[in-house]
């Protein structure tokens, strides 16, 4: 099952969806564009609690990233993260009484997360004793591959889809999620968005094709 979190104007941008996704609208909820205040955060939970934690879900830019914490919470046995992003998103710019942000996410997942045992980044060589939750943040791609409104590194798509389907291998996968893209009001060019939407089309098509996780 895939499920579309619609937060900006990205996927209208890149008139990119797929057939048959549960698409969930958030374009007008405020206080949650790199930081999430605690009514954005409400909100989006809410709106999120009818869609399966198993599956595909597209979470927007990276400034949503933090979302993948609110699927984790939802999980009941022990895991590891497998994160796949250009940037560690475990500061602590926010943590202690602040504002969960895109660029903390993983430090407070660690802090507030029992059954998280463990996040491993850019690698497949995980433990194997332990399911996995697969993160994946478009801006780990090189510019070939993706156009993001953050630092991008050198990963090629083929790269990634090889480490994808090792972890899928040796792990059962919990779910999935993907961020990452620039929008027309960020910069993007026609060019960028079709870059952007042929590695989106090449990931649902592989991910059609090599199902990671039930439901």
């Amino acid at each position: 099952m895939n499920t579309i979190l619609k937060l900006s104007s990205l996927y209208d941008d890149e008139s990119w969806s797929i057939p048959g996704a549960l698409t969930i609208d958030l374009r007008s909820l405020e206080g949650c564009c790199c930081y999430c205040d605690p009514e954005a955060e409400e909100s989006i939970k809410a709106a999120i609690s009818g869609a399966q934690t198993a599956g595909v879900h597209w979470i927007d830019t990276g400034d949503y990233h933090y979302i993948t914490k609110f699927w984790l919470e939802r999980l009941g046995e022990p895991f590891l993260l497998s994160l796949f992003d250009n940037h560690p998103d475990d500061g602590q710019d926010s943590l202690g009484g602040g504002l969960l942000s895109c660029g903390n996410w993983v430090a407070a997942c660690k802090d507030k997360l029992p059954l998280m045992r463990g996040s491993f980044r850019n690698t497949a060589s995980l433990p194997r004793s332990l399911p996995v939750y697969l993160s994946i943040d478009l801006d780990v791609l090189s510019p070939q591959w993706a156009r993001t409104d953050w630092s991008q590194g050198e990963m090629s798509l083929p790269e990634l889809l090889q480490a994808i389907d090792a972890i899928s291998k040796e792990h059962r996968v919990l779910g999935v999620d993907i961020c990452g893209g620039l929008t027309v009001a960020k910069g993007a060019r026609p060019a960028d968005l079709s870059i952007n939407v042929r590695t989106r089309m090449l990931l649902t098509d592989y991910l059609s094709s090599h199902p990671l996780v039930s439901g």
